[in-house]
């Protein structure tokens, strides 16, 4: 199949959308397909791996960590339609992705969806006062289902994303497709001992001290000063415990003046924005990993901290029913102020950590990035039967 992925965000931008489009073009390649991406350009970088389509794009106002595709070049339609694509993949909702509705109906092929982000989530980023954020809310669920209901199928990453959809009004097929884990860029064993003590060293964390990881976006609706506010217990109870967050975003400078304001600044490390291939690098430095979002569709970078054998200390939600089991393979927590005692729970207890470890790795290896990519490919084949039926 010749196949086009269409992103409004594409590496370097690195979050939980670029990761699964990335694996999917791989998984994708390996099955023998030809796969292009198609999102917007970034001032100042270039690609080096080709099968990518880039338009001219400007930063989102309020959100300049993301980018918007400015206009649609026709030598990059021509580029598009000359690539003969059997089936589009929409990951976003913007305007890289309306580019590729009007494509697919000019070409009459059908548009597969992955729903990845739950906006109803995020409207905080373009409205303050609680009315805006209603109304917001509610445009957010009628235009998702509006869109949904237009495609020929859409991928939901967990039951609860498929079951807010169904809320919504979505109407049409959805398949529960989590993304895959590509297990060789995360296990133990690749990475040396010496070169954890380097990374360890250069980023200031003390050859005695437990390091608590979160990795990924630094945003408001990921709960990060949630988890600053518990360190001051932690370190009362285990002052040889450092707080490491990695990743960049909209909220690091107030978390940063939040753990100065709490008197933990220096048990507090904020990496910033990591290349993502050592992203396998960051999380074999934890000897736990802490989430405390309610907003995850699927919690990507639990399972990668899974398949690195690293234990994981998640909040209660829906996304993680049928990935986390409290106790064998992580530990869950119901409230803020239980944070706290379920971590220390954790690190002060070497046999629960290995146990959690160790049933943490075999569930990652059930959610492999080989099987994402074959069951993508299936729904593929089963949207283009229908569309050659109807046609």
């Amino acid at each position: 199949m010749n196949i086009g992925l269409f992103t409004d965000c594409y590496y370097p931008q690195i979050n939980g959308v670029v990761t699964s489009t990335m694996i999917l073009k791989e998984e994708l390649e390996k099955r023998g397909h030809n796969v292009t991406i198609v999102t917007v350009r970034v001032p100042g970088f270039q690609d080096d791996k080709p099968g990518v389509l880039r338009i001219p794009s400007i930063p989102f106002r309020k959100w300049k960590e993301f980018r918007i595709g400015l206009i649609y070049p026709y030598s990059v339609i021509k580029k598009i339609k000359d690539l003969k694509l059997d089936i589009i993949h929409t990951q976003t909702e913007f305007s890289v992705c309306l580019m590729a509705r009007l494509i697919a109906r000019i070409m009459s092929i059908p548009v597969i969806h992955t729903y990845h982000t739950m906006y109803e989530d995020y409207t905080h980023y373009i409205a303050k006062r609680n009315i805006n954020k209603r109304i917001a809310t509610k445009l957010s669920k009628v235009g998702s289902k509006l869109y949904l209901n237009e495609c020929a199928s859409v991928i939901a990453p967990s039951e609860k994303t498929k079951k807010a959809l169904r809320q919504y009004g979505v109407t049409n097929h959805i398949e529960v497709i989590p993304t895959g884990i590509k297990l060789d860029n995360f296990k133990k064993g690749i990475y040396t001992k010496v070169q954890l003590d380097v990374k360890r060293r250069e980023i200031g964390i003390l050859p005695d001290e437990k390091v608590i990881l979160y990795l990924g976006r630094i945003a408001e609706e990921k709960s990060i000063d949630v988890i600053i506010k518990q360190m001051p217990y932690i370190l009362e109870k285990r002052p040889a415990t450092r707080l490491i967050i990695v990743g960049d975003g909209p909220k690091r400078k107030e978390l940063e003046a939040l753990s100065a304001q709490l008197n933990v600044k220096n048990h507090t490390i904020f990496t910033g924005r990591v290349p993502w291939n050592e992203t396998g690098l960051y999380y074999q430095l934890g000897d736990l990993f802490l989430s405390a979002s309610k907003t995850e569709t699927q919690g990507l970078t639990i399972l990668e901290a899974m398949s690195a054998g690293v234990p994981a200390v998640v909040r209660n939600d829906d996304n993680i029913k049928n990935i986390i089991t409290h106790g064998y393979n992580g530990m869950i927590f119901e409230n803020d102020w239980d944070l706290a005692e379920t971590v220390l729970k954790c690190i002060d207890d070497d046999y629960l950590m290995k146990e959690l470890s160790d049933n943490g790795l075999k569930t990652a290896y059930n959610l492999s990035s080989e099987y994402f990519g074959y069951q993508v490919e299936n729904l593929y084949l089963k949207c283009l039967d229908q569309a050659r039926k109807i046609s």
